[in-house]
């Protein structure tokens, strides 16, 4: 039985440092497509913002892809892609005032939150009028400074807490572009990974904390509740689940009940009628992904996408009582895949909102490192149920 185990942790080392090596050897290849990627949205946009992070970047990414060519300067062009996708561009932006409009939003949210008590604007009419965030984005536009600074300050130091600190991840331009322009969603998937950590962990009150807070942001965060909570209840009974149930709803409501009853209307117009498209002012976000194609040029098309929506969400939840997730991996691949779904088939969406699925996935799926194994070979059942 030893040997069986030696041979399997052998395989296993070996196995991982092939991947290792294929990573390595195609690096190279994946920053001279994230530099032809971001050069051709810098010619392509009309958004001025996102023409500065395309020449920012593509530069970045090109002297990158140059450094992974020799395996001792690997390092350094990480480091190179994220300064040259990230830290350079959103450094450059906020001081020549550059951004998204969601950035003024939240930052006109937090003026309003001090001034008036609600971050709402009553009877919103224009675009920028609306803010369809719940209340506790507007803790960033209370902040000092610009407000991309807070968003994506919790982004990062999430992801660390939650052991995800990858410097691709934080260069890839799903994540660099959003961290430079705008980066209202970064916190929201930082705190929900960082939320699934602490659910397999067993730690039910700190996670329901931790999602909580996420919920009171966005409403894409809510998903990410009964995953959690399926996710605790397979690891540590019904006790638990209800610790993390209390913890989780108590802190979601204290942030958005008060603010939702003093102001209903304005609520409702921002928070739930703008999202769905149930205002006379149409939503910018207009990516031509499966939902919005469906209700833009087929005849019931907004129907037709939102009961597709409606069946994904069923199907997501109905797994969740079927085979519940056990593992933290397992319970991040299931929240990427419905937040993917979602996305996708949303009827007023963008490309920026995969970048929810994609750091859930690269939580779900690690890239092996060179010569990672056990220190104590599990058997090949017990291996299986960690997967």
């Amino acid at each position: 039985m030893t040997k069986i185990l030696q041979r399997y942790v052998r395989h296993t080392q070996f196995v991982h440092h092939v991947q290792h090596q294929r990573y390595e050897q195609y690096e190279r290849y994946a920053w001279a497509g994230c530099a032809v990627a971001s050069l051709g949205l810098a010619l392509v946009s009309d958004l001025e913002p996102h023409r500065v992070w395309g020449a920012v970047a593509g530069a970045g990414y090109a002297v990158a892809a140059l450094l992974a060519c020799g395996a001792r300067s690997r390092p350094a062009a990480r480091m190179v892609a994220v300064a040259g996708a990230a830290v350079v561009p959103l450094a450059s932006l906020v001081t020549a005032g550059l951004g998204q409009l969601e950035v003024r939003v939240v930052e006109r949210s937090g003026q309003l939150l001090l001034r008036n008590g609600s971050p709402y604007v009553a009877d919103p009419a224009a675009v920028a009028d609306f803010n369809p965030y719940l209340p506790g984005m507007a803790l960033f536009g209370v902040l000092p400074g610009d407000a991309r600074w807070w968003l994506g300050g919790v982004f990062v130091a999430a992801l660390v807490a939650a052991g995800l600190h990858r410097a691709w991840l934080l260069a890839c331009p799903l994540v660099a572009l959003p961290l430079s322009v705008g980066g209202i969603d970064l916190p929201v998937v930082g705190l929900l990974c960082l939320g699934v950590v602490l659910a397999g962990q067993g730690r039910a009150g700190r996670a329901g904390l931790v999602l909580g807070a996420a919920a009171a942001l966005k409403w894409t965060a809510w998903p990410a509740l009964p995953v959690a909570a399926a996710l605790i209840a397979v690891c540590g009974g019904g006790r638990p689940v209800l610790r993390y149930a209390a913890v989780a709803l108590s802190t979601a409501t204290a942030a958005v009940l008060p603010f939702a009853l003093a102001d209903p209307c304005g609520f409702y117009r921002n928070v739930i009628a703008f999202p769905l498209g149930l205002t006379g002012t149409a939503s910018p976000a207009a990516s031509p992904l499966p939902g919005y194609l469906l209700a833009t040029y087929v005849t019931g098309g907004r129907v037709i996408a939102l009961a597709l929506l409606a069946v994904s969400a069923l199907l997501i939840a109905v797994s969740l009582g079927v085979r519940p997730p056990r593992t933290a991996r397992a319970a991040a691949a299931r929240l990427a895949l419905g937040l993917g779904l979602a996305t996708a088939l949303m009827p007023a969406t963008r490309f920026g909102y995969l970048v929810c699925p994609l750091v859930l996935g690269a939580l779900a799926y690690p890239r092996p490192q060179r010569g990672s194994t056990t220190a104590t070979p599990a058997a090949p059942s017990r291996q299986a149920a960690l997967v």
